[in-house]
């Protein structure tokens, strides 16, 4: 004679693959929630150039020539402009682990100054 056993409970955690399906469906039902109709005012362009990125009419090396954001010079902002990663590859100033030039590298190198020139420069 045979028993029926009642179906065995999963007392296992979800796998890595389905965690990250999970937040990825959590991650767009949020960002499509968000209303389209929202009355946010966009950023005025003037803080933009204050704060954050310099105008690309700029001197390089000048003090207008700063990425704020990433506080470097904005001409060698590789996280801003990565199409200047080659040239940093080619002369050997590449922090693979960080991807970012080794001499804008402060993980690497916590000791390291990296100065916006004054006024005037």
């Amino acid at each position: 004679m045979t028993t029926r056993r009642a179906p065995a409970i999963s007392t296992q955690t979800p796998g890595p693959r389905r965690v990250c399906v999970l937040l990825l469906a959590a991650l767009s039902l949020a960002a499509c929630s968000k209303d389209a109709g929202s009355t946010a005012k966009p950023e005025p362009t003037a803080a933009k150039q204050d704060g954050a990125h310099a105008p690309s009419n700029v001197k390089p090396g000048s003090h207008e020539d700063w990425c704020g954001e990433h506080a470097v010079p904005e001409s060698q902002c590789t996280r801003c402009n990565p199409e200047l990663v080659p040239a940093f590859k080619a002369t050997g100033d590449w922090c693979a682990e960080h991807g970012l030039p080794e001499s804008q590298c402060l993980k690497c190198n916590p000791d390291l100054k990296i100065v916006r020139p004054p006024k005037g420069s």
